[in-house]
């Protein structure tokens, strides 16, 4: 396309722009289905694949986790909740973390629906500790969950963060012959310590 041809259609474009602002539509209200939103977080988390534990505090979450996990050699936390024995704070390059056994993360929500948590830049500290992990202990307030997709973007601020992502229990994939295996490329099991 020679600069001539490239005016002309630029040209007929800007000729068909609106010449006053058009305002954005209005996000409509959708109504809520889900009312129980613990309930049907925790059946989603298990349609998923993951586990749903629910300790008393922090003290039982760390005794929990060494139970769940006790043949673990690397459990590196990215929340000062639950103590680890690698320093994530230290870590300069994220294939450091390829050998960690065990990741911990505090979620900063959840959503109902789907059985999701989203964790921003912030909330992994190193974002491959969500996905080199061999397995992922996710930490949730239970009184921070939505109902539904429509109210989790109205939770998330974007333009605070890098990166964030919803996740959704463990590494899953299925070949053709609907054989399911978990883990193949990322964590092979997810837990939700609602507390």
């Amino acid at each position: 396309m020679d600069s001539n041809t490239r005016n002309q259609v630029l040209s007929a474009v800007r000729s068909q722009l609106p010449h006053s602002q058009v305002a954005c539509p209005a996000t409509p209200e959708f109504p809520k289905k889900i009312t129980a939103l613990l309930p049907e977080f925790e059946e989603r988390i298990k349609d998923a694949g993951g586990s749903i534990y629910r300790p008393s505090d922090l003290s039982a979450a760390q005794k929990l986790l060494s139970q769940q996990f006790p043949d673990a050699r690397v459990i590196c936390s990215a929340t000062p909740d639950i103590q680890g024995n690698r320093d994530i704070h230290a870590v300069k390059n994220p294939h450091e973390l390829a050998d960690v056994d065990v990741g911990v993360i505090r979620a900063r929500f959840g959503v109902a629906e789907n059985g999701m948590v989203w964790l921003a830049q912030e909330d992994l500290v190193v974002n491959a500790l969500g996905f080199l992990s061999q397995h992922l202990v996710v930490l949730l307030n239970p009184s921070e969950l939505v109902a539904d997709m429509y109210d989790a973007y109205l939770k998330v601020c974007l333009e605070d963060s890098a990166y964030g992502c919803f996740m959704m229990g463990p590494s899953a994939t299925a070949d053709i012959g609907a054989v399911l295996v978990h883990g193949a490329q990322g964590a092979r099991s997810l837990s939700v310590y609602l507390i």
